[in-house]
């Protein structure tokens, strides 16, 4: 069987919906949590999200949503617990970390089944899919990207300065605690992709990827998207294409696709980074004791700035410009040419 008539089959079309949607939803979360220097929220909510799988199983209800509540409620824990300042976010999340695992463990154990039950949530199954699950998957993606997006302003502006959204009138609490829950609901999301303990890969490496080769907040958002959803899909079917020969896990290599990513825009990142600071205007100083002549050339209609594209030269006291091989120097309401 080749690749092509594997993915004629009904369950690797749902493994690709689900792949497509978690990673649509696991970066537009992860923007958020990097801006806020969060990027480990999402491992510490995955391990809330064991108990809830546990719980699911125990009960014999559906562990997605039984991991939603219970993920939903650590997640809002932290966030309460952060917001007092009771302690530290690090320690918050450490709390979740262990207190997680180790009721996850015990109520499967509570349970009489075997913890090997909780393995295709802990690192992924994404093959094994359900059309239900796929379904919940793709509502509550469609959940996370309206809320992400249609709310960016708000959340970007907590996200990025609280003190200021404060004052400008935001509820800062509420979109904090509206930014900890869509993080777990979008690793419950993912924790038939990628599992419970890789999740906070997806949500934070496609990030780190977009942030060497974009400027704006909002041009980070879409291409840690497109870039979450590269991965997970590129991942799926490297596994799938490597399951003829061996056994490899779609959750792994999700991962390690994106880190491969990763590794590959950062050089690239570096080399724009520099770039951009040789085409940075420096702040225009006018020199001092210089007489305005009627027949200076200059540029009409033309105002160096920022993204104009002319390299910046520092000049004694003033700055040149660039342009057309000729080096101009700001003056008054014109440019002198070198």
């Amino acid at each position: 069987m080749n690749i092509w008539d594997l993915l004629s089959l009904g369950f690797m079309q749902r493994a690709l919906i689900a792949a497509v949607f978690t990673g649509l939803a696991a970066p537009a979360v992860g923007t958020y949590l990097v801006q806020r220097r969060l990027s480990l929220m999402g491992d510490g909510i995955g391990h809330v999200a064991v108990t809830g799988v546990a719980l699911g199983l125990l009960t014999g209800t559906s562990p997605t949503w039984t991991a939603v509540v219970v993920a939903a409620l650590g997640a809002i824990a932290i966030e309460v617990i952060r917001g007092r300042g009771h302690t530290n976010g690090d320690v918050a999340l450490a709390l979740m970390f262990y207190g997680g695992l180790a009721g996850g463990v015990l109520l499967t154990g509570l349970g009489g089944q075997s913890t090997s039950l909780l393995q295709s949530y802990l690192f992924g199954s994404i093959t094994t899919i359900s059309p239900t699950d796929v379904w919940v998957t793709v509502g509550l993606t469609v959940v996370v990207i309206v809320v992400c997006v249609g709310l960016a302003p708000q959340l970007y502006a907590v996200a990025q300065d609280p003190e200021f959204a404060k004052v400008a009138g935001l509820r800062v609490g509420a979109y904090n605690l509206a930014v900890a829950v869509l993080a777990a609901v979008s690793v419950t999301v993912a924790m038939r992709t990628v599992g419970l303990l890789l999740v906070s890969a997806l949500m934070v490496v496609p990030v780190a990827t977009a942030q060497q080769l974009t400027r704006s907040f909002r041009t980070t958002l879409l291409a840690a998207m497109l870039l979450g959803i590269g991965a997970s899909v590129g991942g799926l079917l490297l596994a799938a294409y490597a399951s003829f020969s061996a056994n490899v896990a779609p959750g792994p290599s999700i991962v390690l696709l994106a880190l491969a990513g990763f590794a590959a825009a950062w050089p690239l990142g570096v080399w724009l980074r520099s770039r951009r600071r040789l085409r940075a205007p420096f702040a225009p100083v006018l020199p001092e004791g210089h007489d305005v002549s009627d027949d200076h050339d200059h540029l009409e209609g033309h105002v160096h700035g920022e993204d104009c594209g002319h390299l910046a030269v520092a000049h004694g006291d003033h700055v040149d410009y660039v342009h057309d091989g000729h080096r101009h120097a700001p003056h008054g309401e014109h440019y002198d040419e070198h």
